[in-house]
């Protein structure tokens, strides 16, 4: 068990880090008091108590009554459910009442860090409405299956580049050998390139590798994304080219042989 990482999870759903590393202690040991916590964790008893009157609040805890009050944790799944629904509702009330922007940027917007890039390319995925034309290498596609498989199921267009099959029912694919990881400084440090254009309205592209440090462009601006599909056009059409002189190649070599 990588208790680190369950902290670190914990903390995502809100909780403090000290909330969640006795969170966890509450699920290793059963009922605690904040005594027997404060044992356990090695944190002090006045900050037991504040934490654990934080998971009480927060839904992660209950409070067993008795001589001593003891604490019992709630249910992970539970307590994760009872959050995503409370965020759920949350964002139900914020796009009903936020205001409006009087349209969408059309500008030329840097996304830092790679859970970032990955979060707008989910967001686009799921706000397609007609085409979706990703370039990248199969690594970092078959990150997206799933819900690339879910657009083409509601006939959104689906053209992929990449250096390797990948299956996706109704997607159009073409191959391309450039696209695969590209070494740079050392073996653990390996870059694709990545392009995305969504509904011929909006680009993302870039370079990413899966670190913090990853940088993407993101741009609605018309004549940069007219350029860029006219790119990734030309692109396409060279892949065909070069697809149908290699079966050429093959056809005169198997005439060859057959005419000897």
């Amino acid at each position: 068990m990588d208790a680190s990482a369950i902290v670190d999870k914990l903390m995502e759903f809100g909780l403090t880090r000290q909330e969640a590393v006795i969170y966890v202690c509450l699920f290793q040991n059963g009922e605690l008091t904040g005594y027997e916590v404060a044992k356990q964790t090695g944190i002090s008893r006045s900050n037991v108590y504040s934490a654990l009157a934080g998971l009480v609040e927060k839904g992660a805890a209950y409070v067993l009554e008795g001589n001593a009050s003891k604490y019992t944790p709630v249910a992970v799944e539970e307590f994760c459910d009872n959050k995503i629904r409370s965020l759920e509702e949350r964002k139900k009330y914020l796009l009903e009442n936020i205001p409006q922007v009087s349209a969408a940027s059309e500008g030329y917007i840097t996304i830092e860090g790679y859970k970032h890039i990955c979060d707008k390319i989910y967001h686009m995925l799921k706000n397609a409405r007609h085409r979706i034309y990703l370039s990248a290498s199969s690594h970092v596609i078959r990150q997206w299956e799933k819900e690339l498989q879910e657009l083409t199921k509601k006939k959104i267009k689906v053209v992929l580049i990449t250096d390797d099959v990948i299956e996706i029912e109704g997607s159009i694919l073409y191959l391309c050998g450039n696209l695969k990881f590209v070494d740079k400084d050392s073996d653990f440090d390996k870059v694709s390139q990545l392009r995305l254009i969504l509904d011929s309205e909006y680009v993302l592209t870039g370079e990413i590798s899966g670190k913090d440090s990853d940088t993407c462009l993101y741009c609605g601006q018309r004549n940069f994304v007219n350029v860029f599909k006219e790119a990734l056009r030309n692109e396409i059409k060279l892949i065909e080219l070069t697809e149908e002189r290699d079966r050429s190649e093959v056809e005169e070599k198997a005439d060859r042989r057959e005419r000897k």
